[in-house]
């Protein structure tokens, strides 16, 4: 698709709408992590052939919709949606940014897959930054945020959870890698972003093997 000059204005304007949105962020979900998301959307949109202004303004609205930062999903979507029609785009791009965000969450694993390679890309972008050395340092920024324990030997990982237990319900910092954080390697849906993930996982893997051990007074 052809598309004007006012798709680099269109993105300056989302990275300003982000940065409003999320510059202040505990959780994990900052403005940084959205700098590192697109970054590597683009570098993925390069190596998969995908549309890189979709991946890149996906990327840059994704958390400013995130439901755990909003009233609601939908509150959430309506603000990116309102957004994005204040802006010149087609409306075929503003619906495939939408589509893109309302399904990318991990959602307890209950989300449907992509329906487009910018969706994948996104995605896999996202989930790459829940894998590895900075991800270790974003579950435990979370965790505190949530108030939960850093790890609790009485409370199990949880397996199979509706999406409201698993936004919602109790766990620890090292129970989210079990519950999400080891998984997402093989929800990873590029050749790209697979072989990222594979050395991302094993360093994460590491460190929970590592933290078990000095909790159980076996470390060196």
């Amino acid at each position: 698709m052809t598309r004007t000059t006012a798709t680099d204005s269109v993105l300056a304007a989302a990275e300003e709408f982000a940065r409003e949105e999320l510059g202040g962020d505990v959780t994990g979900h900052d403005w940084w992590h959205i700098h590192r998301v697109v970054r590597m959307a683009r570098h993925l949109a390069e190596r998969e052939g995908a549309d890189a202004f979709i991946c890149s303004l996906a990327a840059l609205l994704h958390d400013v919709a995130d439901e755990k930062l909003n009233d609601s999903k939908e509150s959430g979507l309506r603000k990116v949606r309102d957004w994005l029609d204040a802006q010149p785009m087609e409306e075929q791009d503003r619906a495939h940014v939408i589509d893109i965000i309302a399904n990318m969450s991990f959602n307890g694993g209950a989300n449907p897959p992509m329906r487009s390679l910018e969706g994948q890309v996104v995605q896999d972008a996202d989930r790459l930054d829940a894998i590895g050395a900075i991800a270790i340092a974003r579950a435990f920024l979370y965790a505190g945020w949530k108030g939960d324990p850093i790890y609790d030997p009485e409370l199990k990982p949880r397996d199979a959870m509706t999406a409201d237990e698993y936004r919602n319900g109790k766990s620890t910092a090292i129970n989210h890698f079990h519950e999400k954080l080891l998984k997402l390697k093989d929800r990873i849906n590029t050749a790209s972003a697979k072989a990222i993930a594979e050395e991302r996982h094993a360093y994460m893997a590491g460190y929970v093997d590592r933290f078990m051990q000095e909790w159980n007074g076996m470390g060196s």
